[in-house]
């Protein structure tokens, strides 16, 4: 999760690995450092804390040099620190290393290490990678990387800089993401494409148990067994300008962005004929389909399971978290297709999902963000879902356009296997056209959303109640409200409110509802009456707000657009974000990057 860059040029190095290491911060804001080879020397500079804090060490005690390497963190072993934060170095300080991952044997080589009279000077697993690239070393630093990264398991990806190459950085990736890039007279390294968009028009992206040897303008690959690899640069498309403006925040600017990332999602999906790039004939054989995701990634993925369901009735559907799912004994087979859910396209659990998959024999279906990354690599098809740069920690946009794709998928998937007629289809079609003008219909309630926050982000305790579709909405509210306000939080199906969870209901607990489903208001009515009857207040979101019996419950209603009902979690879940992001505000929270949290979770 954490994130690394490396640089080699004409330039001052630490400048440059600062304005990348403020693109990577989303990705773990611990503490920071940056090392630089100048001279034969590798000198070092890290700081605790916010890459702020590292920026102003270097102003006042800058490093000098064209030839470095950086580190934004998120804590793992060892807590946060000055000494605990990367990069490291070597006993003898010939190397330097940054490192994105986790090293499962480091215990064990430690106590190698020590026994040769290494010392130590850190918590955490990184820094034996330093000190055994080091004792590897017989000349050789390319043999002494591979030699070494052959005694490492884990996942890890790995910048080393060596006083014996002036002017290379050493890449390293298995399991974890790492990208390649050169100009005419520079080199970079990086975990994610964010921090290059600046300095590059086209990239190397690193297969799993490669290494990259980066100089000035040129970019070896070679794989872990030594051999030099031909790698395809890929030319990065233009993105949405990754910087607040005018916006206070990352959050705040990526939910403005829901109605033009769902027309980008939209046009992107019809025009480049995703659907028909996916094998006919397997998609028609079909006899079971598997959903994986993360967090907000599997909520988007229990969305899919319900419109699955209702649309190809025929097709046995099982949603799971991918943390769980790689342990379970699932069923993979020529007639089983693995649909992989995630933002970044690197989250670890999922990854490995995947992985276990193809394994397996089965094939694979992404739906993701970015395309350069590990999962759509791997996959065997994938759908892009082109929301954007995501930078906050709490994703939105993302999450609203993993729904959209996903409804377009199944409707398509429904047309070929002649579950829905093509006039219902025409129908879907022209529903999801009307999607981003309600998306702005629903971004306009922030005034009104801000001011029901004043009143409400002293709440202690908060619960989200829906059925059907509306359930996967309430739990991917439940789960915003707490990762950015820390407010206590959880989501339930409505009907097994009296099945145990009635008994947490006391006067002032706050309760939010979401009903969209017009067949089902008289069912929620009588669940909100359960709790209003236990003095909870009462807050309604749905498209039906003149409805007598809501009215007639609810202490306040969000009113959102009408939307065709199996589309409607797209836009019902917008006032959830809002009131996410003004809660936290009211409480002045860190809302781009709250406790004990990263972006991308490239660590199981």
């Amino acid at each position: 999760m954490c994130g690394i860059i490396g640089y080699t040029g004409d330039k001052k190095a630490s400048d440059i690995i600062i304005q990348g290491l403020k693109y990577l911060e989303y990705r773990g804001y611990d503490s920071s450092g940056v090392a630089v080879l100048n001279d034969g020397v590798i000198k070092v500079a890290k700081k605790e804390g916010r890459i702020v804090n590292l920026e102003r060490h270097l102003e006042e005690y800058p490093l000098e040099g064209h030839l470095a390497i950086g580190h934004t963190r998120w804590a793992t072993h060892g807590r946060p620190s000055d000494d605990n934060a990367h990069p490291f170095i070597s006993f003898h300080t010939r190397f330097a290393v940054v490192h994105n991952g986790i090293i499962e044997n480091y215990l064990e080589i430690k106590e190698e290490l020590m026994a040769e009279g290494v010392v130590f000077r850190s918590q955490t697993d990184s820094e034996v990678v330093a000190h055994l690239v080091e004792f590897m070393d017989k000349g050789d630093t390319k043999r002494a990387i591979l030699d070494a990264v052959a005694k490492l398991k884990g996942a890890f990806a790995l910048g080393i800089i060596c006083v014996d190459s002036p002017d290379v950085i050493y890449a390293v990736k298995k399991d974890n993401p790492l990208i390649v890039g050169v100009t005419d007279n520079e080199g970079f390294i990086c975990s994610d494409i964010n921090s290059l968009q600046k300095f590059l028009s086209e990239v190397i992206v690193l297969d799993n148990d490669q290494m990259a040897v980066v100089g000035r303008g040129k970019a070896e690959v070679f794989s872990f067994d030594g051999i030099p690899v031909k790698k395809e640069r890929i030319k990065l498309t233009a993105e949405e300008e990754n910087a607040l403006s005018d916006y206070e925040c990352f959050m705040d600017k990526e939910m403005s962005e829901i109605p033009s990332a769902l027309r980008r999602a939209i046009k992107f999906y019809r025009e480049e004929k995703c659907f028909s790039k996916i094998d006919k004939d397997y998609l028609k054989k079909i006899r079971r389909i598997n959903i994986v995701g993360c967090g907000t990634a599997l909520h988007a993925g229990l969305y899919g399971e319900k419109l699955l369901n209702k649309f190809i009735p025929d097709v046995d559907v099982h949603s799971e978290m991918a943390s769980e799912f790689r342990y379970d004994d699932v069923k993979v087979d020529e007639n089983t297709l693995t649909i992989t859910i995630s933002q970044s396209g690197e989250t670890a659990d999922t990854l490995t999902c995947q992985r276990m998959v193809n394994a397996r024999g089965g094939k694979t279906l992404t739906i993701c963000n970015v395309p350069t990354s590990s999962m759509v690599h791997y996959a065997d098809y994938a759908l892009m879902i082109c929301a954007g740069p995501e930078v906050a920690v709490a994703s939105t946009k993302a999450f609203n356009c993993q729904e959209l794709v996903f409804a377009m998928f199944v409707f398509d998937l429904a047309l070929l296997r002649g579950t829905i007629t093509p006039e219902t289809y025409a129908h879907f079609c022209a529903e999801i056209d009307a999607l981003p003008e309600k998306a702005e219909k629903a971004l306009a309630l922030r005034e009104k959303i801000s001011a029901y926050a004043a009143r409400n982000f002293r709440r202690k305790s908060v619960f989200y109640l829906g059925r059907g579709m509306d359930y996967c909405v309430a739990m991917e509210g439940s789960l915003k409200l707490k990762e950015i306000s820390y407010i206590h939080c959880e989501a339930y199906a409505a009907g097994e409110l009296k099945h145990g969870t009635l008994a947490l209901i006391e006067k002032d607990i706050m309760v939010v509802a979401l009903v969209t489903q017009k067949n089902l208001i008289d069912k929620m009515y009588s669940s909100l009456a359960e709790v209003k009857t236990r003095g909870a207040s009462l807050t309604v979101i749905t498209p039906f707000a003149d409805n007598p019996s809501l009215l007639d419950i609810a202490d306040y209603i969000m009113e959102i657009p009408v939307t065709e009902e199996v589309l409607s979690p797209i836009i019902s879940v917008i006032p959830t974000q809002l009131m996410s992001y003004y809660i936290a505000r009211a409480k002045g929270c860190d809302i781009d990057k709250p406790r004990n949290l990263a972006k991308s979770v490239t660590v199981e």
